[in-house]
């Protein structure tokens, strides 16, 4: 049942992103880089300006009788699942990102299938654990559902939401993420947003990937921190949310003139790094402007996922090292091959869970399989050393004592 109603939010989810996307930039077939490239200077600056004040203008609505809780916290406190709340939260995030907001899609559809889960099993003879487990499940398996990854929804219900590698939780987040893959699958096509260019690599990459993970841990900081400077406690309520908002879909309107690939969750960002088609200039600037214009929507009071904002981020740090290496040292490094795996070392620190941010890496692209243990060392490594670097903090008190 869980699985199903999650497969129902996805595919509900991906329909009025795409209707939001092609009514704000005006285009029939593609994706939202196309439709963006194709549009006019106006429509790109005033198309996110004006879903930016409609999304604000909700969010004034709906947070006037209080704060939408956090779906994560609701269920690891067994606290009622506010439905309509949440639905509607939802439906204003997918709204704000099809018309061009620097956030993430993910967290619409786990609201909605936790929403549909708990409706569902309300009259059921639950235990709170059980409860707990089902509604962690309903959300990865709405996440798993809009980008096809039935093992990266698993992995993040058991992991990222539960916290646990006990098989009763892993074989229900299975079922239920496989569950609603099939389901959405009408509506995504079991369509992956990436397609891999090169199937012909270097074992090397592992070396690679150990290489690059300081970087990636230094970006993936950085990006938390600014994301956690930029999130407002508590939650603005008052009508400034509207010219808030609006004024920031207007900066990145302004920015996709020149960075096209700037708007929406970090599609477009992950689709020109695996197809090699950033420049080493393009791909500094998009380092710095994504998880600025993230944080600047973050600011005024919008709220949206930072699972595709951190990947798109990461994918353009590690285009940046393969550009700047083959010109400067003349290598012959894969761009796309080094963005990923420097985009799954970011994601496992942003997630702080190594195992889903290379298992969710790897099934966006689809590349060769022995690449699934690039990323896994990549991502491992990562979090590896974040961890003995808050160990060294936690100790430097101790020794200055």
């Amino acid at each position: 049942m869980i699985g199903l109603l999650a497969g129902v939010a996805g595919a509900a989810t991906t329909l009025l992103l795409h209707a939001v996307e092609h009514l704000t930039y005006h285009y029939d077939f593609g994706t939202l880089l196309t439709g963006v490239g194709n549009s006019s200077p106006v429509r790109r600056a005033v198309g996110p300006m004006l879903g930016g004040a409609l999304t604000g203008f909700g969010w004034w609505m709906l947070r006037r009788s209080g704060d939408v809780p956090g779906l994560t916290a609701t269920i690891a406190e067994h606290r009622p699942i506010q439905r309509l709340r949440m639905s509607i939260d939802a439906g204003l995030q997918v709204l704000l990102v099809g018309a061009g907001a620097s956030l993430g899609r993910e967290g619409a559809p786990r609201q909605i299938a936790a929403a549909l889960g708990d409706l569902a099993t309300s009259r059921l003879s639950l235990t709170a654990r059980d409860r707990e487990i089902l509604l962690a499940c309903a959300a990865g398996a709405g996440l798993g559902a809009v980008y096809s990854v039935p093992l990266g929804g698993a992995v993040f219900a058991a992991r990222i939401m539960l916290g646990t590698w006990h098989p009763r939780a892993v074989g229900t987040a299975l079922i239920t993420s496989s569950l609603a893959v099939a389901v959405a699958s009408p509506v995504t096509h079991l369509e992956h947003i990436l397609t891999w260019p090169d199937p012909h690599l270097s074992y090397l990459f592992v070396i690679l990937a150990v290489a690059i993970s300081p970087l990636a841990v230094a970006v993936g900081l950085m990006f938390d921190k600014v994301m956690s400077m930029a999130r407002p406690k508590p939650q603005i309520r008052s009508w400034t949310l509207v010219p808030a908002i609006a004024f920031a879909g207007l900066a990145t309107g302004i920015c996709s003139i020149w960075w096209p690939e700037l708007p929406g969750n970090g599609r477009s960002i992950l689709i020109v790094s695996v197809g090699a088609g950033l420049t080493l200039g393009g791909a500094a600037v998009i380092l710095i402007l994504k998880p600025l214009a993230t944080a600047l929507f973050l600011r005024t009071g919008a709220v949206g996922g930072l699972i595709t904002p951190a990947m798109a981020t990461g994918a353009a740090a590690g285009s940046v090292v393969a550009l700047a290496l083959n010109h400067v040292a003349g290598t012959d490094i894969q761009v796309p091959a080094l963005s990923l795996t420097c985009a799954a070392g970011v994601l496992a620190i942003t997630q702080r869970a190594p195992a889903f941010a290379a298992l969710f890496v790897w099934e966006l692209a689809r590349p060769p399989y022995w690449l699934l243990i690039v990323f896994l060392v990549a991502a491992f490594t990562a979090h590896g050393i974040r961890l003995l670097r808050e160990q060294r903090q936690a100790q430097r008190p101790e020794i200055v004592t």
